[in-house]
This record gives structure tokens, C-alpha cells and sequence, in this order.
């Protein structure tokens, strides 16, 4: 009897171990599993925090360059003030024109600008009609100051005192003698003032006025 309670008592144990072996077997890779997964999961959220501290650190240095806070605004404010002044351009374009041509009409184009504000005339006209007559005074009689070709006839050529009578001189008479008479276009002006050039004229004013802008 005794030996039958003793031989019972081991198969139970028997079994009880080898359940207990069976769980610790199938348990333990699951765990280790799970412990894996764990410390990956950590690692990868400790990365994202880094990367995510790193951005706010850049976006914060960013944001602060060059700026102050204040807690309150300051007693003065401060202000600009001025005026602009418009300023008349043309004589400046006339006089980088007449520059890179090296004509001895680079001191007058402010006086060319006055005349042709006088006559009522396009600024760059008579200084075009002085490139194509004279290489912008260039090629003209010695001392006559006339490089517009104004006043050309047979018995000879107009001349001026100084270059800045040629400027009024021609100005008024562009006015007087051609615009008021109707001549108004450089065709136009062609047609009396050179009337044997057939177009060529024409085509070298405009092109030079053109230039001017």
C-alpha cells in the first residue's frame, strides 16, 4: 500500500515537473521576444526624441537670430523721416549718350534739355540730328559750331559763336520753321531738311533717338 501511495506521489510529481518544464520552454522565447521588442521600441523613440529636439533646437536658433524680445515696448519709438525729390533724367541720358561718343556736346545737355522744353521739342532730337549730320560735332567747318548742318547752302554753311547759340539757334528754328509750319514727324522734317537723302536720313534720327532712353 505504502508503496503504491509512493509510486503514485512520483508519477505526480513526474508530471508536475514536466508541465512546469513545458510552460518555462514555451514561455521563455516569448519573452525574450517581448524584452526585444521593448528595448527596440525605446531605442527607436529615444532616436525620434534626439531628432525631434535637434529641430526645435535649429528652428529656435532660427527664430532668434538677430531679434530681441522686449517685455515692454520702449517710451520712444523711433521714426524716419525725409522727402524724396524727383529729379529730371535727361540730361543724364543726353550726357552718357553724348559721352560715349566723346562729342564736344557733353557739357551742353543741360542746356539742350532747357531749349527743348522751350521749343516744345523731343530732348533728343537735335542731338540725333547732330549725330547724323556731324558724328555729334565731330565733322564740322572749323570754328563754325555748327553740327547740325543748319543753314547749308551753296555760297557756303551757317555758323555760330559758341556751341550753345547752335543750340538755341536750332531749337527755335526746328520750332518756327518746321513744327509750327506742320512738319512735325521726322519724315516730315526730312522732307525739308535734307529733302534728297530718301529716307536714309530719317532712318539714321530715329535710330539714334531710339538709342536714347
Amino acid at each position: 500500500m505504502e508503496k503504491n501511495n509512493l509510486e503514485r506521489k512520483e508519477t505526480i510529481s513526474f508530471w508536475k515537473n514536466l508541465i512546469f518544464s513545458a510552460f518555462f520552454f514555451a514561455l521563455t522565447p516569448a519573452v525574450i521576444i517581448g524584452c526585444l521588442v521593448s528595448l527596440i521600441s525605446l531605442k527607436n523613440y529615444s532616436e525620434v526624441e534626439k531628432k525631434v529636439a535637434a529641430k526645435e533646437n535649429i528652428l529656435l536658433s532660427k527664430n532668434t537670430s538677430g531679434v530681441r524680445v522686449f517685455a515692454s515696448l520702449p517710451a520712444v519709438i523711433p521714426s524716419l523721416s525725409g522727402f524724396a525729390e524727383g529729379g529730371d533724367a535727361r540730361p543724364e541720358i543726353l550726357k552718357q549718350y553724348l559721352d560715349a561718343y566723346h562729342s564736344p556736346l557733353v557739357p551742353f545737355a543741360e542746356t539742350i534739355v532747357a531749349e527743348a522744353d522751350k521749343n516744345g521739342l523731343d530732348f533728343r532730337l537735335i542731338t540725333a540730328i547732330a549725330q547724323q549730320e556731324s558724328n555729334l560735332c565731330k565733322i564740322i567747318p572749323p570754328q563754325s559750331y555748327n553740327c547740325w548742318g543748319w543753314g547749308i547752302h551753296s555760297k557756303g554753311s551757317l555758323g555760330f559763336s559758341s556751341f550753345e547759340e547752335g543750340i538755341q539757334t536750332v531749337s527755335q528754328g526746328l520750332k518756327e520753321e518746321y513744327i509750327d509750319k506742320g512738319y512735325e514727324s521726322i519724315e516730315d522734317i526730312m522732307s525739308k531738311y535734307t529733302p534728297l537723302s530718301q529716307g536714309s536720313w530719317a532712318f539714321g534720327v530715329n535710330k539714334f533717338m531710339a538709342e536714347m532712353r
